[in-house]
């Protein structure tokens, strides 16, 4: 979790069924500490398999890094330049796998890269492969070495035939496709990857397939806003981060799954470590429609000319822009800086010379710690995104408690690296696996419309009374295939959309605090929703969904107004937002 998100807010909040479980029952075979994708997924992997598995979170769900990423699923072309072979083979199978898995959130992406020279940087990659260190100043890559690295990545990456291959167009063509494309471009390569749209709907898809597994058998617990303090004889302490409440838990083995906090949480757990050496990404989101009609579609991929990997891609009527990669002080939070905002604007100019971007197109930026190895390269960016598992012990309780560390790892392989954790787990606990996540459709991907077509077929079959086409539409992609049981609820009484915005109904809002862990108000606006990303928070919006919380979570009139004022504080300070005027 990014402790900016906090409040510190000690008023009592309404009951929560999750962190009761935790309390009336305070063991668990496997205590998770971290409530980001690699956590969450191994949660839902060892729910799977019958094991009893508890998980705490110390802010909210894909808070931290989970929810910062660039909203990519990808090979990671770029790691075959430092001999990460077994990683891009992993990850270009886990991109194919979820995109088969989860079609309501993980969809194909169109990927171009502006190429501007044939040969540039041939004579450095050789050192970069055999070293994996940069060697003197950064230079963009050339066509030659382009085409190589494209050609090797359709040999791991085309599932059978089912991806295409890879397409080089010279600057003639390059142009009439793109034609606001810089004209000193020689060349573009364009191939697919994949996007994630709707990152922390995913995380909560994974959370939920982990609770349904034990259903009525309180063996896969989970809770947020429930963070480490410390260990004791007794077991680890945990704290209620909404009521500053204490209590202790036990489990036979620990998993540390907190990201860049894994040295931080060591500590707290009195086993030190230092295996963590994070660097930081920003994003800008823009509402700007040249810049989306210059895209055509593709997201826009390529080398900067001081060596950093950088992207500019439509997401609806939007377009993200991204990434830095600079060493993180984590003594800070992580936000996006204007150093950072000119650098991008910088980017885009050298790509769509003729577009002008100014800060009045910039609708929310973002930032976060990737949770990277500790590692001496001058360049961050030539860090492995690679994982390892690290095993330390402690005594708690008399006993000696296993607590394996996750070091590392990307959003595109968290089913594989869930699976790697919980097959470790489960050999420490003597236990067999039982059930393969390999095939299994996840949360609302199961049973998802194949085509175009089909969508609008299963929204029209669930238009009814005040559900029109464009808010069952709305329900399908923020649900996929659950959306149905959002439905039933939504139509088992009396029901109204928001005044601020038709995106979300006071019913809907119930749903959401019955099953999905509400802990604040801008839970909502960031996480539940995509509402803060697009830009479409007003102050109107921001008091009328405290309202509607409000009666729900048990808020009194003072802590609606505390909820009221973080919210605003937390989106200006962190993601650039002056909160816009109230709709008229």
């Amino acid at each position: 979790m990014s402790k900016h998100e906090s409040t510190g807010d000690r008023s009592p909040a309404s009951a929560r069924m999750s962190l009761r479980g935790l309390h009336e029952r305070p063991r668990a075979k496997v205590l998770i500490i971290g409530g980001g994708i690699n956590g969450v997924g191994t949660f839902r992997d060892l729910a799977l398999q019958g094991v009893d598995v508890a998980l705490v979170e110390r802010g909210d769900y894909c808070q931290g890094a989970s929810g910062a990423s660039s909203h990519m699923i990808h090979g990671g072309i770029r790691y075959l330049e430092n001999g990460e072979f077994r990683l891009v083979k992993e990850s270009v199978t886990e991109r194919n796998r979820l995109l088969r898995l989860a079609p309501h959130y993980v969809k194909p992406l169109k990927t171009t890269i502006p190429i501007f020279s044939t040969f540039s940087g041939v004579l450095a990659a050789p050192l970069r492969f055999l070293t994996h260190k940069q060697q003197g100043t950064p230079r963009e890559r050339g066509a030659f070495l382009i085409k190589i690295g494209l050609s090797l990545y359709d040999s791991f990456s085309r599932d059978g035939g089912n991806v295409p291959r890879h397409e080089f167009k010279g600057r003639a063509r390059a142009l009439q496709e793109l034609p606001d494309l810089n004209p000193g471009v020689k060349y573009t390569a364009t191939y697919f990857d994949a996007s994630v749209h709707n990152p922390e709907r995913l995380t909560l898809d994974v959370l939920q397939d982990g609770q349904k597994a034990a259903f009525g058998k309180d063996t896969a617990r989970a809770a947020n806003y429930v963070g480490v303090t410390g260990i004791g004889d007794d077991g680890v302490q945990l704290r209620d981060e909404l009521t500053g409440e204490t209590f202790s838990f036990n489990a036979d083995v620990i998993v540390n799954t907190t990201g860049a906090w894994v040295d931080l949480t060591n500590t707290a757990l009195g086993s030190p470590s230092l295996f963590m050496g994070g660097t930081k990404g920003s994003h800008i989101v823009l509402d700007h429609p040249a810049l989306l009609d210059a895209c055509n579609g593709s997201e826009i991929f390529f080398e900067h000319t001081d060596g950093r990997i950088v992207l500019i891609y439509p997401m609806g009527d939007r377009v993200l822009v991204g990434t830095t990669d600079t060493r993180a002080d984590m003594a800070e939070d992580a936000i996006c800086t204007d150093e950072e905002i000119t650098y991008f604007f910088d980017l885009i100019k050298h790509v769509f010379p003729g577009i002008t971007i100014t800060r009045e197109s910039i609708v929310y930026s973002f930032a976060g710690v990737r949770p990277l190895p500790r590692d001496d390269a001058e360049n961050p960016g030539f860090v492995s995104r690679d994982y390892r598992i690290e095993r330390s012990e402690r005594v708690i309780s008399g006993s000696n408690v296993p607590v394996l560390s996750l070091v590392g790892g990307k959003w595109t392989t968290f089913r594989a690296l869930s699976e790697h954790m919980t097959n470790d787990v489960l050999a420490i606990l003597g236990h067999n696996r039982t059930v393969s996540t390999a095939k299994l459709p996840i949360g609302g991907g199961a049973d998802f419309p194949n085509t175009g077509s089909d969508e609008q077929a299963w929204i029209t079959r669930h238009v009814s009374g005040d559900l029109d086409q464009a808010r069952v539409e709305g329900l399908l992609t923020r649900y996929g295939t659950r959306a149905t049981e959002v439905i039933a609820y939504l139509t088992a009484g009396e029901d109204r959309v928001l005044h601020s915005t038709r995106e979300l109904s006071l019913r809907e809002v119930e749903f959401m605090v019955r099953h999905e862990q509400i802990g604040h108000l801008i839970d909502v606006l960031i996480r539940r929703t995509s509402l803060a990303f697009r830009g479409m928070v007003t102050a109107e919006l921001v008091t009328e969904l405290a309202q509607a919380l409000a009666g729900p979570l048990g808020w009194d009139t003072g802590r609606t107004a505390q909820e009221i004022t973080h919210a605003h504080e937390v989106l200006q300070r962190f993601h650039g937002l002056p909160v816009q005027s109230p709709i008229s």
